[in-house]
């Protein structure tokens, strides 16, 4: 296994991208507005319902081969870090009705050239999703995947628990065929159960220093076995679920990152292709751990939901986003931020330390 070099090449400029991007950006703003309109409050125009702010360290491992020890993760130290864990949907759902689930960790005191220096401070966010791959993962696919979110936000609960069953019940044949599930079939096959044992992906390509990767977040010992531990029912079942785990008990990940070997197999502009573990293998780089903690007192939910933001741009040019997808991110999430907190009526501000994040 050898890692390609980073160079400018390996992103192309797709056609239509301009357009595309700022129909998708006004869609996604729309949407976000029309759910403020009807709460009187603005959440985020995706992942708007959050389940845990979670303070916690990450420890970059000593010792890593030169491939690996890039951009932050060059030398052995640890970096505070918040996190937030959430579901898929722009707008607030019941937990009963499955979805995909987020993890977004900010590592604050990064140094390094900043991506968007106007947002202030000195962190690095990494978004992820608890599967590999986008089902519409080039600008051009992404509308229908806009359509496709819209119409199943805007079904009855009972419908999009029936949509789950049926989009599990096709993955399991597909698994015991042999075959691998498509994104759309993965991203609708969700399970209702403890999204703590879920592995995370950025989905999309990153910088990684002078190479490219995928980075992913695996659970860690006992945690392993909660993805099989359904959370039970309730509006807020998922939230009640994490808050009695970290009431007893803290939670370790193993953060990776799978270095591009292969341009043509291992593509940046297309995010829905699955990069094969075979030809690179993800290969751990640093330890997430979370203590026992509050995780949504009213003041951490409020922060949370309010205050804090996540941006995969907000970060050092060694871990600048790869892609088309990561290009439309840029002014998306530039949007929802300044459209939330503008409604809001709230600053934002980029947490400095942990001390900043309220328990």
């Amino acid at each position: 296994m050898t890692a390609l070099p980073y160079d400018d090449t390996v992103e192309q400029i797709q056609e239509d991208e301009a357009r595309l991007t700022q129909e998708i950006v006004a869609r996604m703003a729309a949407a976000q507005a029309r759910n403020a309109e009807r709460h009187r409050h603005a959440h985020r125009d995706a992942h708007a319902k959050s389940h845990a702010i979670l303070k916690g360290t990450l420890a970059v491992h000593a010792n890593l081969p030169p491939e690996l020890a890039q951009g932050l993760f060059s030398q052995p130290r640890e970096y505070e870090v918040v996190a937030r864990l959430s579901s898929a949907p722009g707008d607030i759902h019941s937990d009963e009705a499955p979805a995909p689930r987020g993890f977004a960790i900010k590592v604050m005191g990064v140094q390094g050239d900043r991506l968007l220096p106007g947002l202030g401070g000195h962190n690095q966010d990494f978004l992820m999703v608890n599967f590999p791959v986008l089902a519409f993962g080039t600008v051009q696919d992404y509308p229908r995947f806009l359509t496709l979110l819209e119409a199943n936000a805007d079904a009855p609960q009972p419908l999009q628990r029936a949509v789950a069953a049926a989009a599990r019940g096709i993955e399991n044949v597909v698994e015991r065929l042999g075959g691998t599930p498509g994104a759309t079939v993965q991203g609708l096959a969700q399970k209702n159960t403890n999204m703590l044992g879920e592995t995370y992906h950025t989905q999309a390509a990153i910088r990684f220093g002078n190479y490219v990767a995928k980075l992913s977040l695996a659970p860690w010992g006992e945690l392993q076995g909660l993805n099989e531990q359904p959370i039970g029912e309730g509006f807020s079942a998922m939230r009640d679920a994490l808050t009695s785990h970290f009431a007893k008990q803290g939670a370790t990940y193993e953060l990776r990152a799978q270095l591009q070997t292969d341009r043509t197999a291992m593509p940046v502009e297309d995010a829905s292709v699955l990069w094969d573990e075979k030809a690179s293998p993800h290969r751990a780089i640093a330890t997430l751990r979370f203590d026992i903690q509050n995780p949504y007192s009213p003041e951490r939910q409020v922060y949370g939901d309010d205050h804090l933001a996540f941006n995969p741009w907000n970060g050092v040019a060694a871990h600048r986003p790869l892609g088309s997808i990561m290009r439309v991110r840029r002014p998306a999430y530039e949007s929802s931020t300044a459209q939330r907190h503008r409604l809001n009526a709230l600053p934002r501000r980029e947490p400095a330390s942990l001390a900043d994040i309220p328990d």
